[in-house]
């Protein structure tokens, strides 16, 4: 029996089906308290000063927080509404938004493969592990979510245009787009790219084919090129809001680190990057594997929809600078969603047997399913760290000003504790002073106000064993040192590298994890600190730099 574009739907292309794995999708971030995800507890200490600085003076004292229009508002927005509906658990609030996160991803996965292939082809299960990708496991929150929504958007835009809606389609993308856009820049251009891609191939569609040279036919490209552009008007009203953004006062952040090959190509890796590198690295070869087997297998094709975008999404990908206006990784943040896109455009052709169909439908839920077990056990044993750590906060005295160190590694290790923003938790929780708060004006709504000259913000809180080469962290026997005690009541260590006791002098005991010698200490204003000679403190230049 062969498959037929228009006969009865098969088990994974039913609506049960695509509502079970979406709800699936949100079974790892089910058991922790706050999703384990490497900058979002530093997010949530901004939320707070969001949420109550009008009503605690302190916090005023130590940040300004500003409202303005940025894009790269998603979740700071949200939390609005949903904190006081949810009795002001702002925790619960931001575990609910983020939950969403995968289960959008992966409806709009499925929900544009059933846009433009007519019915969700088998080969597309492949692509939902993505919803886990390495962007989301980093804890960009705004961006995962503006993602998301750019995915259902992307459909929603096929949808309109199979049904001739165009009208209603420019009409209501214009504020859509704008909302996509306040959420995260990125997912408004990543929607405008796939758009732009599928707009292409429908104008190629509707004109004429009746070329007889190489010139008409680039003519009619040209064409079908120019249409596309018209028919993406509706989407380009955020060009304004942007200019308005970057040009506005004191706005920071720069743009650079072009053309970064090694990088590149190690983005393209990480792609599934979570806890064990084994696997993931082993799981991101089988999605590779499946794009080459759709390229050379005669019973597999490309939609030429989905893979005009996923060619346009490369050229996105090789072009993007590694910082823009400030926000690291960009270009690893496109890598994922790069490639999920080239796996729904793949589809069985005509006359493919239902029982090879149903085999790869199979061992695509099954890859599906593996990933997600997986994401469930290291997001449980990353709670586990998280609840061990914050075991601390029960002897922080509400309102601290408190200075943190968290362990790092020279090395761009694998596996990543997570912990390198937890120190916010304080903030969120007992109202606290934390140094790890990002301070870019123009990038975020609340820049630091507390001036301490080193030690006032990211990425202050990291420290290492020795220097690490091009790495503005410092070696936590310097911090230990150099941090100004009169400044801060309170030092929280976390998982730190080995370093000598006797740097701890002049700090009293509060809390102490063995396990990990993580510990909080109170500081005595009354005792002098460490003394260590300046040859210990500051390390010689690299060979061949001036001193």
């Amino acid at each position: 029996m062969a498959i037929r574009a228009d006969g009865p739907r098969h088990w994974w292309e039913e609506r049960w089906f695509v509502i079970a794995v979406a709800l699936i999708a949100a079974i790892p971030l089910l058991y922790p308290q706050i999703p384990p995800l490497v900058d979002l507890p530093g997010h949530m200490g901004r939320y707070r000063v969001q949420l109550d600085a009008d009503r605690v003076a302190w916090l005023t004292d130590w940040y300004n927080f500003r409202w303005q229009l940025i894009g790269n508002l998603g979740v700071d927005l949200l939390i609005v509404p949903l904190t006081p509906l949810l009795g002001g658990d702002l925790e619960l609030a931001v575990k609910l938004i983020v939950l969403t996160i995968p289960v959008l991803t992966v409806a709009g996965l499925l929900w544009i493969a059933r846009e433009v292939h007519g019915r969700i082809p088998p080969t597309a299960l492949f692509a939902l592990p993505l919803a886990y990708s390495f962007p989301l496991h980093f804890g960009f929150v705004n961006f995962a979510l503006s993602m998301a929504l750019a995915l259902n958007l992307f459909a929603l835009w096929l949808r309109l245009a199979r049904l001739g809606r165009l009208r209603l389609r420019a009409a209501i993308f214009v504020p859509l787009s704008c909302a996509l856009w306040v959420c995260h820049t990125f997912g408004w251009g990543v929607l405008g790219v796939l758009a732009f891609s599928a707009e292409m191939i429908r104008q190629h569609d509707r004109l004429p084919q009746d070329y007889t040279s190489m010139r008409a036919r680039a003519w009619h490209w040209l064409s079908a090129w120019l249409r596309a552009g018209i028919g993406c008007v509706p989407l380009a009203l955020p060009m304004l809001l942007m200019v308005a953004w970057r040009s506005g006062e004191h706005v920071t952040g720069q743009t650079g680190d072009w053309f970064n090959w090694r990088a590149k190509i190690g983005w393209v890796t990480m792609i599934l990057r979570d806890r064990w590198q084994g696997f993931d690295i082993a799981s991101t070869a089988i999605l590779y594997f499946i794009l080459f087997r759709g390229a050379r297998d005669p019973t597999i094709e490309f939609s030429r929809n989905l893979l005009l975008s996923a060619l346009f999404l490369l050229a996105v990908y090789l072009l993007l600078p590694r910082i823009v206006f400030g926000s690291a990784y960009a270009d690893m943040r496109l890598a994922p969603f790069m490639v999920a896109i080239g796996l729904i455009a793949l589809r069985p052709k005509k006359g493919v047997s239902l029982r090879g169909a149903s085999t790869i439908a199979a061992i695509g839920l099954a890859f599906f399913l593996v990933r997600i077990a997986a994401n469930t056990t290291s997001f449980y044993l990353y709670a586990k760290s998280y609840q061990r750590q914050l075991a601390a906060l029960d002897k922080l005295p509400v309102g601290a000003r408190l200075i943190s160190f968290v362990g790092e590694t020279c090395n761009n290790q694998w596996f990543m504790s997570r912990l390198q923003h937890v120190p916010a938790l304080a903030l969120e929780r007992r109202l606290a002073y934390t140094n790890d708060q990002w301070s870019m004006a123009g990038a975020q709504l609340m820049t630091v106000r507390y001036r301490l000259k080193g030690f006032a913000h990211d990425p202050s809180q990291l420290v290492t064993h020795e220097q690490c080469p091009r790495q503005w962290w410092r070696p936590l026997k310097r911090s230990l040192v150099l941090f100004p005690r009169d400044d801060f009541d309170y030092v929280w260590i976390l998982i730190p590298p080995p370093y000598n006791p006797a740097l701890l002098k002049g700090l009293k005991p509060l809390w102490y994890d063995a396990a990990t010698n993580s510990g909080l200490y109170a500081v005595d204003h009354a005792s002098e600190g460490p003394k260590v000679s300046r040859e210990e403190l500051i390390p010689p230049p690299p060979s061949g730099t001036a001193s």
